[in-house]
């Protein structure tokens, strides 16, 4: 009959016997778990449909149009020409005003929304109806662009709501044919971006108002700072992360206006309003030169990633670790 030992009472109990673990070095360890997917592949099942996605919607469309840009292609034959399209937007007149409305688009949408963003927002801030007030100004960026553009249009033609109240009031001297003229129909549409753009605006600079300390404030307000005074050495300070974003958005957004511009002019009238995006979409797809329109969004990329990244260069606090 077997059965379990028990020890006698007062006998001495079995020593335990322990086992080593060998202590294995940082390179050893990451050695050992890089052979396996729980080591530093254990993210990668999680962010591959990220690179997939990216990749199909992004690097490969960048890329095919790099490569497009060397060839003439209309849409059903195809030669390799080189340099030429990108020597053709030199001598191109159409090309040479669409950069120059996308530079006015650029101002415009930088001094009109940003500005008038910040100055709504700080009028509004803590006031007793501020709320109410910032309700009205942001409900035009809940429209879509198509539809402030539709808007807009019955506005401003020649025998819009514009002229009709000009001429309601005696200032007939003052109507114009806002979208058949050059530079007057690109600064028309640069205030109607602006009546929707700046929603956004004010209340991205109010959530950065509301994140102010108030102990700065009062402090301030201790040392005799208000109005300007407060305004200009403690609040925009303040503002400087939310006034980055603000910018940089716009910067992009107005490089890649299209779809008010469309719908107002069409780029007209003889192709006088078109920025580089309308001029890509035009000879792309329009007239099938679909080399050149590769070529001009290639330079419309650069020019994005290029202002972006200076623009975010300047701005951005150095990282860098102090020499001790």
């Amino acid at each position: 009959m077997t059965g379990t030992v028990t020890p006698a009472p007062g006998a001495a109990k079995p020593a335990r016997v322990r086992r080593r673990v060998p202590i294995r070095t940082p390179h050893q360890a990451a050695k050992a778990g890089s052979g396996r997917l729980g080591g530093p592949l254990a993210a990668l099942p999680w962010a591959l449909p990220a690179f997939v996605f990216v990749g199909v919607l992004l690097v490969y469309p960048f890329f095919r149009g790099v490569y497009g840009s060397f060839f003439e292609d209309n849409g059903f034959t195809s030669s390799f020409t080189g340099f030429d399209n990108y020597a053709r937007l030199t001598d191109d007149p159409v090309f040479g005003r669409s950069v120059l409305n996308t530079l006015m688009w650029v101002a415009g949408t930088l001094l009109l929304p940003v500005l008038a963003g910040l100055l709504i927002a700080v009028a509004t801030h803590r006031t007793r109806f501020g709320g109410i007030a910032q309700l009205v100004v942001v409900l035009p960026f809940a429209v879509s662009g198509a539809a402030t553009a539709v808007l807009w249009n019955f506005m401003l033609t020649s025998d819009g709501a514009v002229n009709q109240v000009l001429r309601g009031v005696g200032l007939d001297g003052w109507t114009q044919t806002w979208l058949l003229e050059w530079p007057q129909n690109t600064l028309a549409m640069i205030v109607a971006s602006t009546w929707q753009a700046t929603g956004l605006n004010v209340v991205l600079f109010a959530i950065g108002l509301r994140a102010i300390p108030r102990e700065t404030v009062e402090a301030a307000a201790l040392d005799g700072a208000s109005g300007w005074r407060m305004f200009r050495y403690v609040t925009l300070p303040q503002l400087r992360a939310v006034t980055v974003v603000v910018v940089g958005m716009a910067i992009v957004n107005s490089l890649k206006a299209f779809d008010m511009i469309w719908i107002l002019t069409k780029g007209g009238p003889s192709r006088s309003s078109e920025t580089l995006a309308l001029s890509m979409y035009r000879e792309t797809f329009r007239l099938f030169h679909v080399g050149y329109g590769s070529a001009i969004a290639l330079v419309l990329s650069v020019i994005v990633v290029a202002s972006s990244w200076m623009y975010l260069r300047r701005q951005m606090p150095d990282t860098g670790t102090a020499k001790s």
